[in-house]
């Protein structure tokens, strides 16, 4: 053994000298290699997101001006549409108040489905011009005959209610849809409006939203703006209020004014089933059939009214887990119909070429890709990086001033309320970064999970009327599973990862990067140990 030792030790002499000079060899490799390679590749990897970042600055310039314009001259805009209140005048009736349907498709969702079936029973249109048709996929049997039960009960009432099942749940809500509007009594009906489990219209929904359709034949769809009933229930439900009130006040209010496209946002609108059916209906290829549908009808020239006056009530996900699930979905779903529908969009001869680079370019690249994976590669790779390499450098104004400033303006004007929340809202949506990336990466490869469909889980009133020790985590081994579950190994990792680049910064660095990382990192530890949203224990109402 001694001989075999000496014989190596021989071998790494000859070959590179002695110790010391093989740790200056490892030494000069490590510079060469930090030199020739990796700054380079970083200082790419920088200019890129330097070109991302005026990408998006200019983006969210051009939505402001839209959004600034559309508040500015609404008046102009409302005579664009033709608008007149509906009449109640029994002998003309059946010209004023078309047939409606109205859908609500339920999955499991015993905690909210009294709520959305009874606020559509409510809506103030003429009962014998109102079908409202429950699509139950619900595997839970106990379930689905408190659902059916709620719908006979309502039925007794006088309201055309129909509880309708399928064979298997293909397609998810798109299979469900498309089979709905198969079905015999549909025939009737012009329009129908779509509300989520657990969405709340108010009575006088249809009489404000259905004068756009009714008296503009060239509009396919008319999309009314959530608000959320949970939306002060923790912080997780704060940081997703601002993001949406920004999509609907900004983007959408934008894109309806002067594009005359945005996507339809899944539930709270009203279709004109003419147009459904020439865009070749429900089509559950992805997991975002409602902008797949927007998309296709947009492309053979039908147009969009978004109607920010009128909101319909909805409930925030308010559990990490839930959020994580549904923001995949919202992710990974965009990512995978742009790979499908990108060069049917380019070669469509319906549309002008305005367009057709609004949805390629403005629509898709812009805010469903780069937007989607822009903050978390720059904040949490590039920038931690940059940190550890003073020959890389950025001007810190790019860095941090602007984004924040962004991120004000955009609280500032979408959630007033909640300007103050800027910054965290910005270090919580650098975390919501990281798994949008991972699932646009997925759809655009349309890997393993680019189809998965899991339910974003509703509260309701489940837990209302119990008390703390009711709602407390469960004793025991059942204890150490539910804490098994919360913790998430990955966005540890990353909090690790950014931690260590903060006290490398703090002994080392030069540009004090570290005032940005350190907090970054602790919003990460706090995502790693599930500690964002309401923490919900396993009840059986929930199970």
């Amino acid at each position: 053994m001694a001989s075999s030792s000496a014989a190596k030790m021989a071998a790494v002499e000859w070959l590179m000298g002695s110790p010391a000079d093989v740790s200056d060899y490892i030494v000069l490799l490590w510079k060469a290699v930090r030199s020739y390679a990796i700054v380079p590749l970083l200082r790419f990897a920088l200019y890129l997101c330097l070109v991302w970042s005026f990408l998006l600055f200019v983006e969210w310039s051009h939505m402001m001006i839209l959004a600034a314009l559309a508040k500015l001259m609404r008046n102009r805009h409302a005579k664009k549409y033709k608008w007149e209140p509906l009449k109640d005048d029994l002998e003309a009736r059946s010209l004023d108040f078309p047939m409606v349907l109205v859908q609500i498709p339920i999955y499991n969702e015993i905690e909210v489905y009294k709520i959305s079936i009874g606020a559509a029973c409510r809506l103030s249109w003429p009962v014998d011009r109102l079908v409202v048709q429950v699509l139950d996929d619900s595997t839970d049997l106990v379930i689905k005959d408190k659902i059916e039960k709620e719908c006979m009960r309502w039925a007794s009432e006088g309201i055309n209610i129909r509880y309708q099942l399928r064979d298997g749940r293909k397609g998810y809500k798109a299979g469900a849809l498309k089979e709905g509007l198969k079905r015999d009594y549909v025939k009737e009906c012009e329009y129908v409006a779509i509300f989520d489990a657990d969405f709340q219209p108010e009575a006088d929904f249809l009489r404000r939203a259905m004068p756009v359709l009714i008296h503009n034949p060239e509009v396919a769809l008319v999309q009314a703006r959530w608000r959320f009933v949970n939306a002060d229930e923790c912080f997780l439900t704060r940081m997703q209020e601002i993001s949406l009130d920004f999509q609907f006040v900004i983007e959408q209010q934008g894109g309806s004014s002067i594009h005359a496209f945005f996507s339809f946002n899944g539930s709270g609108g009203v279709w004109r089933i003419g147009a459904i059916d020439e865009a070749g209906g429900w089509n559950e290829r992805t997991t975002v059939e409602d902008m797949d549908l927007a998309l296709r009808a947009g492309l053979m020239g039908w147009k969009f009214v978004f109607l920010g006056d009128i909101e319909v009530r909805s409930e925030l996900p308010s559990t990490f887990k839930s959020y994580r699930s549904q923001q995949h979905r919202w992710s990974c779903g965009p990512a995978n119909l742009f790979r499908k529908m990108v060069t049917g969009i380019a070669k469509n001869k319906d549309i002008s070429l305005a367009r057709k680079f609004y949805m390629i370019y403005n629509f898709f690249f812009i805010r469903k890709i780069v937007g989607t994976m822009f903050t978390f590669v720059f904040y949490c790779v590039v920038l931690p990086l940059v940190s550890l390499m003073p020959e890389v450098d950025y001007p810190k104004w790019g860095a941090i001033v602007a984004t924040l400033t962004i991120a004000t303006v955009n609280t500032s004007i979408s959630t007033p309320r909640s300007f103050y929340l800027a910054i965290p809202w910005v270090l919580f949506e650098n975390i919501m970064s990281f798994h949008r990336t991972k699932a646009l990466i997925i759809g655009l490869f349309e890997a393993k999970r680019a189809n998965e469909w899991i339910v974003t889980e509703k509260l309701g009133d489940a837990f209302e009327g119990k008390s703390r020790a009711e709602l407390s985590a469960p004793k025991g081994p059942g204890q150490l599973k539910h804490l098994r579950e919360r913790i998430l190994p990955q966005e540890l990792g990353v909090a690790s990862f950014l931690f260590a680049c903060g006290c490398y910064g703090v002994f080392y660095g030069h540009d004090r990067y570290y005032l940005y990382l350190f907090p970054q990192a602790i919003f990460f530890t706090i995502a790693g140990f599930g500690y964002f949203g309401t923490i919900i224990p396993s009840c059986p109402e929930l199970s």
